[in-house]
């Protein structure tokens, strides 16, 4: 019986219809000057201090400096909110609000491991009224490694919960191979789902302990 479950936010929880890359290319505009359209130098799943690195590098031509990284991820998180409200591509992918609260009725401990920085996480699941569920999670402002953010959400589930959370009792949700690697690598189950940019033959390959078309296909919980 499954005790507590991670759930990745982008492709996993919901879809904000592009806002991130919009806000993203508003702060490189407004800092620098440019156009940044990280679409096209990212990849689904990574940090969003990845993100910004990368940016910095195959955009500006340059490693930007700590100061700079920070002041770019800063800008980034002041129009973030703008974006995620104008966007008309937002939404809350099918079955999960139908889900949590089953879960939470179920007494399952739910928390986020993303790769998007902590205020950018509220931001897009308050939109979509998603936040109440979530008590704890980890994030990409605790590390750039999704390995490590994912274990930092489970000390952080440890710490919600009162005691160690059973890792065989414990599983991730995500949409992407780096889910399903770093779930693996803080030692636990992944459930992969083909509801972002892969498929369900890319997440069984990937090494998904389940792999589902949606969480309405089976969720082990």
């Amino acid at each position: 019986m499954i005790k507590a479950i991670l759930f990745d936010i982008d492709g996993t929880l919901l879809h904000t219809g592009g806002a991130g890359a919009v806000a993203w290319q508003r702060a490189f505009l407004e800092l620098y000057d440019v156009e940044a359209n990280i679409e096209e130098h990212t990849h689904a799943g990574m940090t969003d201090p990845e993100i910004a690195e990368i940016v910095f590098r195959e955009v500006l031509g340059r490693d930007g400096s700590d100061v700079e990284r920070a002041e770019a991820i800063g800008c980034y998180l002041g129009h973030l909110a703008n974006a995620v409200a104008e966007s008309d591509g937002y939404f809350v992918i099918e079955g999960i609000e139908e889900l949590l609260p089953r879960l939470v009725e179920q007494g399952v401990l739910l928390g986020v491991v993303t790769g998007n920085i902590e205020p950018a996480a509220h931001i897009k699941l308050a939109r979509g009224d998603l936040d109440k569920y979530f008590g704890f999670g980890g994030y990409g402002s605790d590390s750039r490694s999704r390995t490590a953010l994912t274990k930092k959400a489970l000390e952080r589930g440890a710490e919600a919960s009162g005691k160690p959370l059973d890792l065989e009792r414990t599983i991730a949700v995500g949409d992407t191979p780096r889910d399903v690697k770093a779930g693996h690598g803080a030692g636990i189950k992944v459930v992969g789902v083909a509801t972002g940019s892969y498929s369900v033959e890319e997440l069984t390959d990937a090494g998904a302990d389940w792999a589902l078309e949606d969480v309405k296909d089976g969720f082990p919980a």
